[in-house]
């Protein structure tokens, strides 16, 4: 009985997680604008079956607790589509409650947008490469 209870609540939970992340995405509309941006239209159902591989196969892994006694050096590969899926939700987000419009027009710094953007994008890796190089450990 007390398996059956676990069995439903993790079913539950991972129903309700799913749903937010994929409500998330939808709202986002982060999928259409990529292919849009990157006028590759075309692959649109090659974007939207990644996502879902991915965040399967991902599932299982941790939930069978996989170990691929794999070199370091292979988690590069999956670290940079991490870190890309990561990047494009981040900027995704931000296009879409216009952070750095209103921010812009606000500080009265439009001449200096571009600068801006590149200064955070920065930021953002100087951030990553430092968290993982020098204090992941």
């Amino acid at each position: 009985m007390t398996w059956l209870l676990l069995i439903i609540i993790g079913i539950s939970g991972g129903l309700i997680v799913g749903s937010g992340v994929v409500a998330f995405l939808t709202v986002l509309d982060l999928i259409p604008r990529l292919a849009q941006i990157t006028r590759s239209a075309r692959y649109l159902l090659y974007f939207q079956w990644s996502i879902v591989l991915g965040a399967s196969c991902f599932t299982v892994i941790d939930l069978f607790n996989v170990h691929l006694h794999a070199s370091e050096i292979w988690l590069l590969v999956p670290g940079m589509f991490t870190g890309l899926f990561i990047g494009l939700l981040a900027a995704a987000l931000t296009e879409v409650i216009n952070v750095i419009p209103i921010l812009a027009k606000r500080m009265h710094m439009y001449q200096y947008l571009p600068m801006f953007i590149l200064a955070l994008a920065l930021g953002k890796m100087v951030g990553s490469l430092m968290q993982w190089l020098f204090f992941h450990k």
